[in-house]
């Protein structure tokens, strides 16, 4: 009997249950079933093929027997191509998740700089069409500039009876940038994963966009900016990685 399908699927089923024990620190003689639930309440992948897994556990244990005493297992039934494809494509996701830099790539940011005037800020939210521009000072993250926040500034001083001219070209783009506004933003590495995205989304329902630096720490420069409006974009690499889309 031809078992390379039994060794192809033990060897992922193995490397996904090791994989989800180092991660969510579960112990060596958790039931597979269990980790499986366990892990579904904080690891998106892990829910979404939790189904799939749950049947694989079974699975595994109607592939391979222990007579009583015996040291080694023996095989005893082999599963089909599509099932073993399945399994190694899930261990692949598991193990190997996408990185949100393949899917999205680097891409153009809007962005401008802390000691120019607030003119230069609408002038690059009209020319990118972004809602987030990346405020840089003397070549450092520094901040960012929503265009809502903008609306707020500028509807303040109309109600105060400022001169909107001499704001525009005057006030300076930093004095402008609130510290409070990065609560509404997150910053993430280049590694981070494509479900790592979607998790920090489900996470904070307030959240305006992900910013990816290198190293994911604030003050590097922004290597792509992701908001909702990217799912689609995230769903169509999904679908190419033949990977469920979100």
């Amino acid at each position: 009997m031809d078992i390379s399908n039994a060794a192809r699927f033990l060897r992922s089923y193995n490397s996904i249950e090791a994989q989800l024990k180092l991660l969510h620190g579960a112990r060596a003689a958790t039931n597979f079933t269990d980790l499986v639930k366990k892990c579904s309440d904080t690891d998106i992948t892990v829910r979404r093929y939790a189904a799939e897994l749950i049947d694989y556990g079974k699975l595994r244990n109607a592939i391979v027997h222990r007579a009583a005493g015996a040291a080694d297992e023996t095989v005893i039934a082999v599963p089909c191509d599509d099932v073993v494809r399945s399994i190694e494509f899930i261990e692949g996701l598991i193990c190997r998740p996408p990185r949100l830099i393949d899917a999205i790539k680097v891409k153009k940011i809007a962005s401008v700089f802390a000691d120019k005037p607030v003119l230069t800020a609408v002038e690059a939210f009209r020319e990118y069409g972004q809602k987030t521009l990346i405020v840089y000072d003397h070549g450092t993250m520094a901040g960012v500039i929503n265009s809502y926040g903008l609306y707020a500034e500028i509807e303040a001083r109309v109600k105060a009876g400022a001169d909107l001219t001499a704001f525009f070209t005057q006030t300076l783009c930093r004095e402008i940038m609130h510290e409070s506004e990065m609560e509404r933003y997150r910053i993430m590495s280049q590694d981070a994963t494509v479900f790592e995205i979607f998790v920090a989304f489900e996470e904070k329902k307030d959240l305006l966009a992900v910013i990816v630096t290198e190293n994911g720490v604030f003050g590097e420069k922004a290597l792509s900016i992701v908001t909702p409006s990217d799912f689609p974009r995230i769903n169509r690499f999904l679908e190419t990685y033949n990977a469920k889309p979100f």
